[in-house]
């Protein structure tokens, strides 16, 4: 049977946590950024010859909707992780035999993007010209104790994009009510839209954060055995 302990969950938290920021701390320089400019203006490049450069569109269609896009830079900010962590506390409290799985897969996609994040640094989509930063309205982003605590130049993949698809799966799987259910398959979704939306994230990026965490879920799943 397998364990729960909060100290053991908390510690592979804080470790997997201290794991990124070596990585942010890596990268994070003058010449990171210089990388990560260059890199946003490939993955622009790319995706707009392969016909999938929606980002500056959903955005366009956002913009005049002032209110509905204040709730997307909020959600953006908080909620993702919220979700992700909350899930997991659910599942924990529950003593639910599928958490260990799923903490696992999440622990195992934030690992993965590392390697990424050193190889091949991108700036968001809202640091370009044709973009609007509208996260920044509702806090900053790029300076202050804030963004010591994130990789700033970490687009691809997308992190928020691997959680949604962790989380979605574990809700779509082992949800009680329907509803939860239901909106585990909806959600990966919806993040999409979101990152796209307030220009924090690429179609690439989320399609290859979409990979790497169900290449997670699968490993995740192997190791169970």
């Amino acid at each position: 049977m397998k364990r729960f302990s909060g100290r053991r969950e908390a510690a592979i938290g804080l470790g997997t946590y201290a794991a990124y920021l070596a990585v942010r701390n890596l990268v994070v320089n003058d010449r990171g950024y210089q990388r990560a400019a260059r890199n946003a203006q490939r993955l622009c490049a790319a995706e707009e010859r392969l016909g999938i450069h929606l980002g500056p569109g959903v955005q366009r269609r956002l913009l005049p909707r002032r209110r509905l896009l204040a709730v997307l830079n909020v959600s953006y900010v908080t909620l993702n992780v919220a979700i992700t962590i909350g899930w997991q506390l659910v599942l924990f409290r529950r003593r639910d035999a599928s958490f260990h799985a799923l903490r696992r897969a999440t622990v195992l996609a934030t690992l993965g993007s590392l390697p990424v994040f050193v190889a091949f640094p991108c700036e968001p989509p809202r640091a370009l010209d044709h973009f609007v930063d509208t996260v920044n309205e509702v806090i900053d982003l790029d300076s202050g104790l804030v963004v010591k605590l994130y990789n700033p130049i970490a687009a691809m993949p997308s992190i928020h994009m691997a959680f949604a698809v962790v989380t979605g799966v574990g809700m779509a799987r082992a949800g009680g009510w329907r509803t939860t259910r239901g909106f585990g398959v909806i959600y990966p979704v919806g993040v999409l839209g979101l990152v796209l939306g307030t220009a924090n994230h690429y179609v690439l990026d989320g399609i290859a954060g979409s990979a790497l965490a169900l290449a997670a879920l699968r490993l995740s799943s192997a190791l169970e055995t």
